[in-house]
Parts: C-alpha cells; sequence; structure tokens
C-alpha cells in the first residue's frame, strides 16, 4: 500500500512523488500486489468533475505500474461517489493504453529463482514475440498470474482457476482478467477444453487464435506452476 498521506507526514509532501515511484518498482520486483491512496480524487468530495492535476496523479500511478488505485473519502462522504469512480476508471483504462512496453529490456540481467517465475517469463517473453491473443494462466494460488502481470507486455492475461477465493485477490492484479473454471481434475485435456470454452464465452479468443498457456502438473497442485504450452484455440474439441 502506498499511502501518500502517511507517508507525508514521514517524510514531507515534496519526497512522496519519487517514493511513490521506487515503492511501486520495488514491489513489482519482488512480486508484492501494489495499491496507491489518499487523495487521489480529492475535489469530486464536492466537485462532479476531477481537476487536471488528479488526472494527471491517477494516470502517472498506472504509468508507474501500480496494480489499483483507491478512493476513500471520495466515496466514503463525497457527493459524487458513481461520478467519482466513473472518472477514475475512464483515466486508468486511457492511461493503460499509452503504457511503455519493455519486456526485452526488462529480462536483461535477470536472474529466475522459481520454476513458475521462469515459467511466468517465458509465457510474457514467447506471447509479446509471437503476439499471440492472450495468456491463460489455469492457476489455483493466484502466484503465477501474479508473475505474470509484473511486467507489461500488451497482451491481456487472462487467469482461470477453481477457486472462489482466488478469483477475488486475482481481480486486483494489473492487467489481469480472472475467470471461473469448474473441471480442474487430472484430465488435461478436458481441462484445455473448458479452459477454451471459458476464454471464447467471454469474447477473449475464437477458433484459430493462438494462446500461451501455463499450467501445472501434476494438475492440481497449488503453487507447482512448470508448463507453458503454446495452443491453437479449437484444437482440443472432443
Amino acid at each position: 500500500m502506498v499511502a501518500r498521506g502517511d507517508l507525508a507526514v514521514e517524510v514531507g509532501d515534496a519526497a512522496v512523488p519519487a517514493l511513490q515511484k521506487r515503492m511501486i518498482r520495488l514491489a513489482r520486483e519482488k512480486n508484492k500486489l501494489t495499491i496507491t491512496a489518499t487523495q487521489m480524487m480529492e475535489s469530486m468530495i464536492d466537485s462532479p468533475v476531477p481537476t487536471r492535476a488528479e488526472v494527471s496523479d491517477v494516470a502517472n500511478a498506472v504509468l508507474d505500474g501500480t496494480d489499483a488505485v483507491m478512493l476513500s473519502a471520495e466515496t466514503a462522504a463525497g457527493k459524487y461517489p458513481v461520478q467519482t469512480v466513473e472518472s477514475m476508471s475512464r483515466i486508468c483504462l486511457e492511461a493503460e493504453k499509452s503504457a511503455d512496453t519493455t519486456l526485452d529490456r526488462e529480462f536483461l540481467n535477470r536472474v529466475f529463482t522459481r520454476v513458475d517465475q521462469s515459467i511466468a517469463m517465458a509465457a510474457l517473453f514467447t506471447a509479446f514475440h509471437l503476439k499471440v491473443k492472450c495468456i491463460a494462466a489455469l492457476t489455483q494460488s493466484g502466484s503465477t498470474a501474479l508473475w505474470i502481470s509484473r511486467l507489461n507486455c500488451g497482451v491481456p492475461i487472462y487467469a482461470l482457476t477453481p477457486e472462489i477465493s482466488t478469483r477475488y485477490r486475482l481481480s486486483l492484479y494489473k492487467d489481469t482478467y480472472p475467470l471461473m473454471i469448474q473441471y480442474f481434475g487430472s484430465d488435461r485435456e478436458q481441462l484445455l477444453r473448458e479452459a477454451e470454452e471459458q476464454l471464447k464465452r467471454h469474447g477473449a479468443v475464437q477458433d484459430g487464435d493462438l494462446i500461451v498457456l501455463t499450467i501445472g502438473e501434476p494438475i492440481g497442485k497449488p503453487g507447482g506452476t512448470n508448463t507453458m504450452k503454446i495452443v491453437k484455440v479449437g484444437e482440443h474439441k472432443a
């Protein structure tokens, strides 16, 4: 949590912007979720539109790589809670369109220490250079989807999980769209078919599209992602 109000009390307001950028960068390097908060849309407590400075503040947090931005008084006690959320959403979506993709540079001098981290980075690199439709992470704990979301590759990430609590947590991850999947058993072909059907049902892919898929084997073991597969949608029909 980058709580700028408390941070300013400790270090002074002038130091906050640089520290915010540093904290978000370090959190992403350590595979931690980041939320930027405090006075992001402060004027909208009493005004139906944000100031240009507030628009820039929210957009810069998104461009810095934060996973989420947070409102407090604006929606808890403000006069325009709905307009505030709509304005923040619009700003975030627009900022995401202009986010830089620096994937090749991010891989320089990087050491991978875990198998699931290595698979996540391989999925990112492959998706970026192969220009696939999406990345599909079959996950129980959500850890692989978190690794994948740490870097921007310009490809949407769909995390498919049978766990409701994991789905709620995944909804905070940057560029990640959580989907529920009913079957998560040992039949790999059945699991891939259901994953494809869920992706098609939500308009993410259609038959013939290439996707990059990550999965753990044996299937169903949390934290055990060890496989990346390039799949052409429709090949696993019964």
